[in-house]
């Protein structure tokens, strides 16, 4: 991500964040709209908890963004324990959709399609951290010592989306 986008994610993130609650509920409800499997994965959760998880881990993402590195080993250990509740590969892009869909209804006229793509792209390396972790849970240990290669991984994804 450049400089420029990690600036639009932390400028607009400052906007949601006093709807906080109601930008979750809204997140939860296209959720299960557009993929009614996941449902399943909140059955015996209190989704007033997990709204506030939710704004929780999107604020350490977004307050993070000038430090991507350290993230990967908390975004690790995230995608482990999601997989361990049935996340699938397919749920992230689902709720890929469902956040870039409630914060563009939550931004309105600020949702410009350099919002959008500054948005897409800090998401897809959340994403592709946590996929990685659970497809491969071995492969990232969660010690922020032991996790050079998970650094080094995230780092390879943030120059590369650099460059394009």
């Amino acid at each position: 991500m450049s400089p420029e986008q990690k600036a639009l994610v932390k400028e607009t993130w400052r906007k949601v964040a006093p709807m906080a609650d109601t930008a979750a509920r809204v997140f939860y409800d296209r959720l299960f709209e557009i993929d009614a499997t996941t449902r399943l994965l909140f059955k015996a959760t209190n989704l007033a908890e997990q709204r506030r998880k939710l704004i929780h881990a999107l604020t350490v993402v977004v307050q993070g963004l000038d430090h991507l590195e350290a993230l990967v080993p908390t975004l690790a250990d995230l995608g482990r324990r999601h997989a361990q509740y049935g996340v699938t590969a397919g749920h992230y892009d689902t709720v890929g959709a469902a956040l870039l869909w409630t914060l563009e209804q939550g931004l309105g006229s600020g949702w410009t399609p350099e919002v959008k793509a500054a948005w897409s792209g800090a998401y897809a390396l959340l994403a592709d951290v946590m996929r990685a972790a659970a497809d491969k849970p071995q492969s990232l240990p969660k010690s922020p010592s032991a996790g050079v290669p998970a650094t080094r991984r995230l780092s390879a994804l943030v120059a590369s989306s650099e460059n394009q």
